[in-house]
């Protein structure tokens, strides 16, 4: 390739990029007082079928059996205004107090809240909240 032909495409390449990224939206999770240095965020942004990719990445969570009262796992809730939560899923907290999640939904202004749960099948939150914020005009 010559150097024009280089030039045009990382040009072309950057371009690209940056409108993927600029799709993206990042929403920072807030801490409850029962898991206090629990920290994450939840990046959003639309697929080509205009559903909402949700990743949700977590570090310094307690072990469910650590809290008080003790619980088994971390479920994942999404809720949108006026209705009831969805269970997602459960969070896996690896043993660096690591977790990530990554799902699909219809979903646009949301919710999103993680409970330690006796119960991850559970169909409506039940245990402490102890992370959770708000997704709002994913692009």
């Amino acid at each position: 390739m010559n150097r024009k032909t280089i030039v045009i495409f990382l040009s072309f390449a950057i371009a690209m990029l940056s409108g993927i990224l600029a799709q993206a939206k990042t929403f920072p999770l807030t801490s409850s007082p029962s898991n206090p240095a629990a920290s994450g965020r939840v990046d959003v942004k639309k697929d080509k079928n205009g559903n909402t990719e949700v990743m949700i990445k977590t570090e310094h969570m307690a072990k469910p059996g650590m809290l008080t009262p003790p619980a088994s796992k971390y479920v994942i809730w999404f809720q949108e205004r006026d209705q009831d939560p969805a269970n997602q899923g459960e969070l896996k907290v690896e043993k660096s107090l690591k977790a990530e999640f990554k799902t699909t939904t219809h979903l646009q202004n949301f919710d999103v809240f993680v409970t330690a749960e006796s119960d991850p099948l559970t169909k409506s939150p039940a245990g402490q909240t102890v992370l959770r914020t708000k997704v709002q005009e994913v692009d």
